[in-house]
């Protein structure tokens, strides 16, 4: 893995970029072999080399209570500490820089009692109106440090995106500071983005389990969709390998929103969120979200019928359970909860598909979301149509392979890891 600094290029605008073309690589000063403890982070790389990449510039953070050093001091808090660096604002995410907001919420505009920093909120801002928040905030290069879940419909990576494309609008330095993949980042899984089915659960065409690190999505953003590429360094994790899964690191975990509380939630989320777009249960309100998976009238076909797949790596076990919160909110209802056993051999698209598909045949009660929310979630109406029409897992699978080979194939252009 090459480690060393790299010059901006020049590009043709509209122009697909090679990464070096793309972006700068931070200097390899400081560790370069991991410590008995595990990876260096993106954060413990950039203070080992003394900051020198934010030395005389005024630092926006864009981050939310996953931006930790590994004693889970938060990184606004070391940076605003420490003299060497100018840090004049905080721009918090879904959820809030604090992490007070639940799903679709954010905190708004405050300031940081514990650091009087401005608190400006990016949620679903993008294009000039995100510009004219960083033009304001009086930052000159902005600092990008929140762990990710591994999916395409996290909204993290596309408040990176959307900041990509603000910054560069507002004539500012983006510094993309990297984390682990919790799935690990060894292959890209399931369908990839249609452009007519863009939101902020998908701005761009990426494979719904993409399986690259923030950085490595930096790289790509700027090499295949930005019009111009703005100016860009990704600091990154010397010592994580693709095939590490998060407990691999030694890092703390900091649930990145409300309910993904474990790592283990991230590895169902990137299948079981699908179930956001039907009329059952996603587990939320419940202390193990994305695992459970239920309705009213929901009984034991279901787990009967998930286990006669012999799907890979994972096993099902008959669950009832009740919501304190969201869908059948104080009911009881009948289901299934994952456990995954082995990690390697376990696909979570491909799981989560399964799962719709035999629930559809054993609950007669199944729906989708009459916004067709699903749609946005696979990115395009393909999953939708073809489980009403009767397909298999295999046939619904088989259907996104070659645009996921395509994906493959530009993905590798991108990765930094081993």
């Amino acid at each position: 893995m090459n480690l060393s600094r790299r010059g901006l290029l020049a590009a043709t605008a509209g122009t697909a970029l090679a990464p070096s073309a793309a972006a700068s690589e931070a200097p390899a000063h400081g560790p370069k072999e991991p410590g008995a403890h595990g990876p260096h982070t993106g954060f413990e790389r950039l203070a080992a080399d003394g900051y020198a990449l934010l030395a005389g510039r005024r630092v926006g953070v864009v981050t939310n209570p996953t931006g930790v050093t590994r004693d889970v001091r938060h990184v606004v808090d070391v940076l605003h500490a420490d003299e060497r660096v100018d840090v004049v604002a905080v721009f918090g995410p879904e959820h809030g820089f604090r992490g007070t907001a639940q799903a679709g919420g954010s905190e708004g505009r405050y300031d940081d009692p514990a650091t009087g920093l401005p608190v400006f909120d990016t949620y679903q801002k993008s294009g000039k109106e995100l510009a004219e928040i960083f033009a304001a905030s009086g930052a000159d290069t902005l600092l990008f440090d929140i762990q990710d879940a591994g999916a395409r419909f996290y909204t993290y990576i596309w408040t990176l995106y959307d900041c990509m494309v603000a910054a560069r609008l507002a004539g500012r330095r983006l510094v993309v500071l990297d984390r682990p993949n919790p799935l690990s980042g060894r292959e890209a899984y399931g369908p990839v983005l249609h452009k007519e089915f863009a939101s902020f659960v998908g701005r761009k065409p990426i494979a719904q389990a993409h399986g690259m690190t923030v950085a490595e999505l930096a790289l790509l953003f700027n090499g295949e969709f930005l019009k111009r590429p703005v100016e860009l360094e990704t600091v990154l994790m010397p010592g994580w390998r693709r095939a590490d899964f998060f407990d691999a690191t030694g890092l703390p975990w900091v649930p990145p929103s409300p309910n993904i509380p474990t790592p283990d939630t991230a590895l169902a989320y990137a299948g079981t969120c699908l179930f956001e777009g039907t009329n059952l249960s996603e587990g939320r309100g419940t202390t193990r979200p994305f695992e459970l998976l239920g309705a009213e009238g929901v009984d034991r076909r279901w787990a009967a019928a998930l286990g006669r797949l012999d799907l890979p790596g994972v096993h099902f076990r008959e669950a009832y359970f009740s919501p304190t919160f969201s869908k059948f909110e104080g009911k009881t209802v009948g289901g299934v909860q994952l456990h995954v056993h082995d990690r390697e051999a376990y696909d979570p698209v491909r799981t989560g598909i399964a799962l719709l598909v035999t629930a559809r045949k054993a609950w007669r009660g199944f729906a989708w979301r009459s916004d067709h929310w699903i749609d946005r979630l696979t990115g395009s109406a393909r999953v939708r149509t073809m489980i009403d029409a009767g397909a298999d897992t295999d046939e619904v699978t088989g259907a996104w392979a070659n645009e996921l080979a395509r994906f493959r194939a530009v993905r590798r252009r991108y990765l930094r890891y081993p």
